[in-house]
């Protein structure tokens, strides 16, 4: 047979020969196909992964060419244009950090649409836990205004056909909730994380989750019981079940960084009536500025409960703070030493803890699993998270980018 030409058998049809130009051609056309089909599977998977609706036609050519063209990057800032990766993804990623059941399923509120707001906007994203920040809907939109004491304003946003992308804008959020802007600290001092984690308790929930949905590490895993115990408050039994081993091999293992910490929030309350409102979903964001009855200082009545467990414990008379953990083994949470590791008040703290390697850390993590929808697994995986705590903080911490890259990494997955 001749080299130029080949012959083929077709289902229910006579032998056909084809010339060599003609099978090239044919061959050519097949690989071209393949390829770009290819690059739109793979631009498909990056806008159902960042937006969780398929792209239309004209975008999925688009992000095919940019693919093709070697920037599965800007393929992924494409299909994050799509409202649904603010109304639906970023909402889903951030609503689990506004309550202890950490669950998505429930309504938007200021924390989260805090969130969603710097994203958008491209901001250092660690004024997530420190900046005087607020997100609320435009005020042309004839939403219900801002309100200390409901989440009305928000969740009227949700129900609207407003994309969030176009309604968040930015404020104070000392102008809306009448905080001194110097207590303001970010998503800490918002109305949803008041409800949530001063309620009751206290308020050293708001570290612990804090930790957890910021730093990704829970207290179970930072606890050092070769510490001080010297902040630990007098709420603490030194002789649990009258053994007082376990509180030195056990509770002070936590306690020793948690409670010199979570005294910046010494001033904070969340009132609501628990009688007729035992959810506080009607209450409201208590800061003293001035001395409180009961304690005869500016620090709320729950951080002087059960005092005679421990009578010799430590007595809270402020706001002030000390990050034990710079010490130990919790120093490789990568702290900033440009910052001093003490201060007063939640504004001071959450720049300390927004400032740490583990910080970063855990917001591309975070990202990852989000956008990949696994864990790393293998060196590969741990070497594009590297790299993406790099980009992510030489990037000015803009949010974005990490969920751009992880879509792109994440493509062919």
């Amino acid at each position: 047979m001749d080299a130029r030409s080949q012959s083929f058998s077709l289902p229910g049809r006579s032998r056909i020969r084809l010339s060599g130009a003609v099978l090239a051609a044919a061959l050519i056309a097949t690989t071209t196909f393949s390829a770009h089909a290819g690059d739109r599977e793979q631009a498909r998977r990056i806008h159902d992964r960042l937006a969780g609706v398929p792209p239309s036609e004209a975008v999925l050519g688009i992000m095919a060419s940019q693919i093709r063209s070697g920037s599965a990057v800007q393929a992924a800032f494409t299909a994050m244009e799509d409202p649904a990766f603010y109304d639906v993804t970023l909402k889903n990623f951030a609503a689990p950090w506004t309550n202890e059941a950490m669950t998505p399923f429930v309504p938007l509120n200021d924390y989260t649409a805090t969130v969603i707001g710097l994203v958008k906007d491209d901001r250092d994203f660690r004024e997530v836990l420190w900046a005087d920040v607020v997100y609320v809907g435009d005020t042309n939109l004839g939403l219900p205004a801002y309100s200390n004491v409901n989440n009305a304003h928000y969740e009227t946003l949700e129900r609207s056909s407003h994309s969030l992308q176009d309604a968040l804008v930015r404020r104070t959020q000392s102008s809306l909730n009448g905080l001194p802007s110097d207590a303001t600290a970010g998503v800490m001092t918002s109305r949803a994380a008041s409800q949530a984690f001063f309620s009751a308790g206290t308020n050293r929930a708001m570290l612990r989750f804090t930790l957890v949905n910021h730093l990704c590490n829970d207290l179970e895993q930072l606890a050092d019981v070769t510490l001080p115990v010297d902040r630990i408050r007098q709420d603490v039994s030194r002789s649990p079940g009258g053994d007082s081993r376990v509180f030195l091999n056990n509770c002070a293992g936590c306690h020793t960084g948690m409670d010199p910490m979570a005294q910046a929030f010494a001033y904070y309350e969340y009132e609501y009536d628990a009688d007729a409102d035992p959810d506080g979903n009607l209450g409201r964001l208590i800061y003293n500025t001035t001395e409180h009855p009961q304690t005869g200082t500016r620090v709320q009545p729950k951080y002087l409960i059960n005092a005679t467990n421990f009578e010799h414990g430590y007595v809270t008379e402020d706001d002030g703070w000390d990050n034990y953990w710079r010490q130990g083994d919790n120093r490789r949470l990568g702290w900033d030493n440009m910052l001093p590791g003490h201060g007063e008040g939640a504004k001071s703290l959450g720049q300390e803890l927004a400032h740490s390697q583990a910080f970063a850390e855990c917001q591309v993590s975070k990202v990852f699993r989000q956008v990949c929808l696994r864990d790393p697994v293998d060196s590969s995986d741990r070497n594009q998270l590297s790299t993406m705590v790099s980009s992510f903080q030489s990037s000015n911490y803009q949010l974005r980018q990490v969920f751009a890259e992880s879509a792109a990494y994440c493509m062919g997955d």
